[in-house]
């Protein structure tokens, strides 16, 4: 069985029609990619139509703010994808030039071997094998191969054979149908295999194997859990907002006044700590609880959050460093965590 060759007779009649497949425009195709990393293709594409209305070219992505670029990316989550496309498109825009070899898309900020072989094959037809969850899925299943893919021998060894299978002279074409394969047929829950064109050859029917074990991994992340209080302090009109710095989740987002701590916090105590940090009066402050213990999950942490809003009734003497009065109705301009969205709903019932 030619395993390119079946794949690539597949893709012609059942692979997806996406808006960044057939064009050749090197900046699509890498914003695509930036965005398609830990996201859905469903998800994917809304954003992928966002950022290629505000920012054609990747000029016009280079000369926004920071601040604009979050916006638009508000809600996909992995927020540095974000800082670094916009690093990425200022180095761009200043050479002048689209990288288009493996090693100058490679250099740029937020891109790794995936995405840059994705981009060299895709944009400029190089043959460059992509190795990513679809193809560790895929080929592991299909070889019967139970190296773990979180290992340097593991990643060395289909990294190799990827590079073996490909199509060099229809890299593209090898790459997306291996890509759409992994997405539609060979998946990782339920896999399709009654309806699988590789089902002849694959590793799996012929030793019985059950396909949902693999690809094996040597190592299990472990989940932190945080607790975050949140408190909308609301005023004449406005919001109390503060934008999270470096050297954490969120970096550069904007939320209401958090408090962290390690079990949820007790109300009277919250409540005294607020009052004591904005030099109000507690009894001319309304309290309000709009959430216990919502959970929100990320990849390594499992936040689980209460919230509550605070109604001044006079104008605070204190404002806690970092923070800014933001008019309701301007909240919209300001990029904040997914998790702040959901819970600033709440606050507006």
């Amino acid at each position: 069985m030619d395993f390119s060759r079946t794949l690539q007779h597949w893709y012609a009649h059942f692979g997806r029609t996406l808006p960044w497949r057939g064009i050749d425009n090197p900046y699509h195709i890498w914003l695509s990619e930036i965005i398609l990393q830990q996201t859905r293709v469903e998800q994917g594409r809304a954003y992928y139509e966002r950022f290629t209305q505000l920012f054609p070219t990747v000029s016009e992505l280079a000369a926004a703010t920071e601040q604009e670029v979050l916006t638009a990316w508000q809600g996909l989550g992995y927020y540095s994808r974000a800082r670094n496309l916009h690093k990425a498109a200022k180095l761009i825009a200043a050479s002048g030039k689209f990288p288009a070899d493996y090693a100058s898309l490679r250099a740029l900020p937020g891109v790794g071997d995936y995405t840059a072989a994705a981009v060299a094959s895709l944009a400029y037809g190089l043959p460059c094998a992509v190795v990513d969850g679809n193809v560790y899925r895929v080929l592991s299943r299909f070889y019967g191969i139970n190296t773990p893919i979180d290992t340097t021998a593991g990643k060395r060894e289909f990294k190799a054979l990827a590079d073996e299978l490909l199509d060099c002279k229809n890299s593209a074409a090898h790459n997306q149908a291996l890509m759409d394969f992994g997405a539609m047929v060979c998946t990782p829950r339920s896999p399709k295999c009654a309806e699988c064109p590789l089902h002849d050859g694959c590793a799996m029917v012929a030793d019985a194997c059950n396909p949902e074990s693999y690809p094996f991994k040597a190592r299990t992340t472990k989940v932190c859990v945080r607790h975050f209080t949140y408190v909308f302090v609301r005023f004449d009109g406005k919001i109390l907002l503060h934008r999270r710095g470096a050297g954490d989740i969120w970096e550069g987002l904007y939320e209401p006044m958090l408090f962290e701590s390690d079990k949820p916090m007790d109300f009277s105590n919250l409540q005294q700590i607020l009052c004591d940090r904005l030099a109000v009066k507690p009894q001319k402050t309304v309290f309000n609880r709009i959430a216990t213990e919502l959970r929100h999950q990320l990849t390594h942490r499992l936040i689980l959050a209460e919230a509550y809003t605070a109604m001044l009734a006079d104008a605070p003497k204190v404002l806690p460093e970092d923070c800014l009065w933001v008019e309701i109705d301007e909240l919209h301009k300001y990029p904040i965590p997914r998790l702040v969205e959901r819970l600033w709903k709440f606050a507006q019932n």
